[in-house]
């Protein structure tokens, strides 16, 4: 039998422990506060992040993971694998998607699939644990790559960012041009579209922003369909529990996981955003 590995960067932010129960190999990011540079979870902590950034007047940047970063991973995990499926945050925001595939190319000695998720955080993690599941009941590769495309037509995220100024000082904001005049002022609903990250309506208070949220995810869950959703929340926890027992009251038929933008989502994002995201549970 085939056995397959499950490797994810860094921003699908799975805590520790379920990475080790699922055998899910992580490769981090990094994120880089004047010349310093720090790989995601490894070196820097996502509450150390947000302190660090309260204390600096320049945005951090980040940086994919090197190309040799990968080639060591899958080289260490072909000792005991013969394919390996990597699946990462989307291509249109980062290049980790195209390292890992010139990376994977040049692994002769394993076989590496290499998924691109079109989103990032915990929705990306529902990826990832699912491919991971079906890798441990002995799934061939390619009906897990199938799932994982099939995932892609029920899975919703959508969020908000406290403040536009990190996405578009970052460039990660595309449509801003829709917005011309008072981009700045307002917090619209954001979602990924064709890989990158695009406003999907605008709204003007944070309160209105979560209602609209809520209720494309009651469009969703009006049928009673079962639903794993991720609350995922920049250094605001308190908030994440509030929305996530108002989730579980509503639907009790949904699994509801509380998550974190880490630093580098939290980068371009800035502390305080929030999101929601969603996919059927019948393909997670």
């Amino acid at each position: 039998m085939s056995k397959i590995a499950i490797v994810t960067d860094s921003t699908a932010y799975i805590p520790k422990d379920l990475r080790k129960q699922h055998n899910i190999t992580m490769v981090p990011l990094n994120v880089i506060f004047g010349d310093e540079a720090f790989q995601e979870e490894k070196e820097i902590t996502t509450e150390a992040f947000y302190a660090k950034m309260k204390e600096t007047e320049q945005l951090p940047t980040t940086s994919q993971p090197a190309i040799g970063l990968f080639e060591e991973t899958f080289q260490k995990l072909a000792d005991d694998h013969d394919q390996i499926i990597v699946i990462t945050l989307s291509s249109g925001i980062s290049g980790t998607h195209q390292t890992a595939l010139a990376a994977g190319n040049m692994t002769g000695d394993v076989e590496v699939h290499v998924f691109d998720s079109e989103v990032s955080c915990m929705i990306q993690g529902f990826y990832v644990l699912s491919a991971a599941k079906m890798a441990k009941q002995g799934y061939k590769a390619r009906a897990i790559l199938d799932h994982l495309y099939e995932m892609k037509n029920h899975i919703r995220a959508y969020f908000m960012a406290d403040d536009l100024n990190h996405l578009h000082r970052g460039g990660r904001l595309n449509g801003a041009q829709l917005f011309v005049g008072s981009l700045l002022q307002i917090k619209p609903v954001l979602h990924f579209d064709n890989k990158v990250i695009v406003p999907y309506e605008k709204v003007r208070t944070e309160k209105k922003a979560l209602a609209k949220i809520c209720s494309l995810l009651d469009q969703d869950a009006k049928d009673g369909a079962p639903l794993d959703i991720a609350v995922i929340h920049a250094n605001r926890p308190e908030k994440a529990e509030e929305i996530a027992e108002k989730l579980r009251t509503k639907y009790p038929n949904a699994t509801v996981y509380i998550s974190y933008f880490g630093p580098v989502i939290g980068t371009h994002l800035g502390e305080g955003s929030l999101g929601i995201g969603w996919v059927d549970s019948t393909f997670s």
